[in-house]
């Protein structure tokens, strides 16, 4: 008596179709997409949230920006405002008489040193009371805090004012306690852009100071404690640790701290009384003030602020090309 054949042995198997999938001749199966296609009109959606703030942001910069680019490229004098000449188009006219004059290159050059000097100090004074934020208890913090956003809210026409009276070569409390007699600060030019060194760095460390300390705050305990366990030093927790991770912030602090400083018209119209003696404290946009309407060379004026903003265009162009060869994600 024959034994009847196994399940294993006789039986034949169905061949099984597999949800979502046609089975293949070999058993394998051919698994179809079943991800839902993005309608066509879900691709102009998010510009339809941004179109308002593109119209505002387009009415506020875009088209001031094109009349400034336009009135450059024409004679545009008192004489053209008042109706009295016609306005003529000058071409680069404006560019090579601007580019042409020695001065304009002596107050580029001193704009720029000035504006990195600015930033330099601004990062370092921020930066190093970022981290002394994390080491001290709540109630010094607290203080500090609020110290730094007063001065970060007070108006740059009221800050520069008060400076002014603290360094005033008669009543101001400084020369007094540092024994200068009669010292005039504004006299020199190198002790004038002192003075308002220290003024634009009082005023906009506070956002750097605000900006990385949010950054350290988010940076995990773990690696710190890690890191001091190795015996670093704070200098080396920051240079090797927290500066790296930070990157991204400290960026963003920079590019803004740079187009601040490179453009700061009224700590020196205010405390320099328009530019110091003889124009030897004037800047880019203090002396694009003058030219436009002390002067009435409106097209001149104009030929210096897209001077500007190429300037600024560039070097944040290239911070940021710099970056990115270098791997960071912004």
């Amino acid at each position: 008596m024959s034994a009847a054949p196994s399940r294993s042995e006789g039986a034949v198997r169905p061949r099984v179709r597999r949800r979502g999938g046609l089975s293949g001749p070999h058993g394998g199966s051919r698994t179809s997409s079943t991800a839902p296609r993005p309608r066509r009109g879900a691709a102009g959606t998010p510009w339809l949230y941004l179109a308002p703030a593109l119209v505002v942001l387009g009415g506020l910069l875009v088209y001031p920006v094109y009349q400034l680019g336009l009135i450059s490229f024409l004679e545009y004098t008192q004489a053209q405002v008042s109706g009295g000449e016609p306005t003529t188009f000058q071409g680069f006219g404006n560019y090579a008489e601007l580019f042409g004059d020695g001065e304009f290159w002596r107050v580029l050059l001193a704009t720029v040193v000035f504006a990195a000097a600015c930033v330099v100090s601004t990062l370092a004074v921020g930066c190093a009371l970022a981290v002394l934020l994390t080491r001290v208890r709540a109630l010094p913090r607290l203080a500090l805090m609020l110290a730094a956003l007063g001065a970060w809210a007070t108006p740059a026409v009221t800050g520069s004012t008060v400076w002014l009276l603290l360094f005033d070569p008669d009543f101001g409390p400084v020369n007094r306690m540092l024994g200068l007699g009669d010292h005039s600060w504004t006299y020199g030019r190198f002790s004038a852009f002192a003075l308002v060194l220290l003024e634009v760095v009082w005023c906009s460390f506070p956002f750097v100071m605000v900006t990385v300390y949010a950054g350290i705050r988010a940076v995990p305990a773990e690696v710190l404690e890690a890191a001091a366990l190795d015996g670093a030093s704070q200098w080396r927790i920051w240079r090797s640790v927290l500066a790296p991770m930070l990157r991204p912030i400290l960026v963003v602090v920079t590019i803004q701290s740079v187009i601040w400083d490179f453009k700061v018209f009224t700590q020196i119209y205010v405390m320099t009384n328009g530019g110091g003696i003889a124009g030897q404290n004037l800047v880019l946009n203090v002396y694009a003030y003058q030219k436009a309407f002390a002067s009435s060379e409106y097209s001149l004026g104009s030929a210096i602020g897209v001077v500007m903003l190429l300037i600024l265009l560039a070097v944040t162009l290239v911070y940021l090309r710099l970056l990115r060869r270098q791997g960071e994600e912004l």
